[in-house]
């Protein structure tokens, strides 16, 4: 009998370049993971003042395969206990973007917080996208909702 990792979960190969002795590869910390934790390649602390915003060096490169992008996602137990979190969440990392990758955080806590070296500080989440082939039309099918928008649902 397979296991449930096996049955639902497809593997998907990106490449890897390190470009500091400080990075740490990302990985998954349990079987069913969506996201694998991201760690900070710094030499030092970095300490983020309130209402600040630091972009955090992961010290690598990677090389998403076409049809695929990386999310780069909050840390809850960061944003629960410090406020700390992913201002353009989720970051976007395109299939064919190669620069060195980082990460954007905003502390919205009450404190400073300090970002020490190789501290998890985000997740990334690799999945499929789909490309759009638009359709102009005159008209538009109808549905219940319409036109409704910006809480229109919740009354």
């Amino acid at each position: 009998m397979q296991s449930l990792y096996t049955r639902t979960m497809a593997d998907v190969h990106v490449g890897f370049q390190r470009l500091s002795p400080h990075a740490v590869l990302p990985a998954y910390q349990s079987a069913l993971a969506a996201g694998m934790d991201l760690h900070a390649a710094i030499a030092a602390d970095v300490v983020i003042e309130r209402g600040a915003i630091a972009l955090i060096p992961l010290g690598f490169a990677v090389e998403i395969p076409p049809g695929y992008e990386g999310q780069v996602r909050p840390r809850s137990g960061l944003a629960t206990r410090h406020g700390v979190t992913v201002p353009n969440s989720p970051g976007t990392v395109d299939a064919d973007y190669r620069g060195e990758m980082k990460v954007a955080l905003i502390n919205l806590g009450p404190a400073a917080f300090t970002v020490t070296p190789a501290m998890r500080i985000a997740q990334l989440v690799v999945a499929p996208v789909s490309r759009v082939s638009w359709n102009e039309t005159h008209e538009l099918s109808e549905t219940a909702r319409g036109g409704g928008g910006f809480g229109s649902t919740g009354r």
